[in-house]
């Protein structure tokens, strides 16, 4: 089963951090991002550029409104993400409890329902 492993933490920058902490947090995100690699179980992998990036799309009396910065104001932010396939969800649980950044913040595991690959869409909806 597919999860998706949502990274959250405080928000910081680059400068904020420092370039010590900054080295070894990259270092450790390369260890944790290599470790499900050769386990077989990483999809994917992706860093988010910091919230202050971010637009947020909404459509309201059928015209789009365009809003930058995220949705919500949070101290903690979307920092990336990492879609694993395993077998169950308490695996995908020990994999979270190993992500660098659940020392500092979140790490949301939610089930994939659906994913488009290869030109179609694949899997389906949660049942609720």
């Amino acid at each position: 089963m597919r999860y998706t492993l949502l990274l959250q933490y405080p928000e910081m920058t680059a400068q904020d951090l420092g370039p010590e902490a900054l080295a070894e947090g990259m270092r450790a995100f390369d260890v944790y991002a290599k470790a499900l690699d050769e386990a077989g179980v990483l999809r994917s992998a992706e860093v988010l550029h910091p919230s202050s990036d971010t637009t947020t799309v909404r459509v309201r009396d059928g015209q789009p409104v365009i809003q930058d910065g995220p949705f919500a104001d949070t101290k903690e932010q979307l920092g990336g993400t990492f879609v694993i396939e395993v077998d169950d969800l308490d695996a995908a649980i020990a994999w979270a409890a190993k992500a660098p950044s659940v020392e500092w913040g979140a790490v949301e595991v939610r089930p994939v329902a659906t994913r488009f690959a290869d030109g179609a869409w694949q899997g389906s909806a949660p049942v609720r």
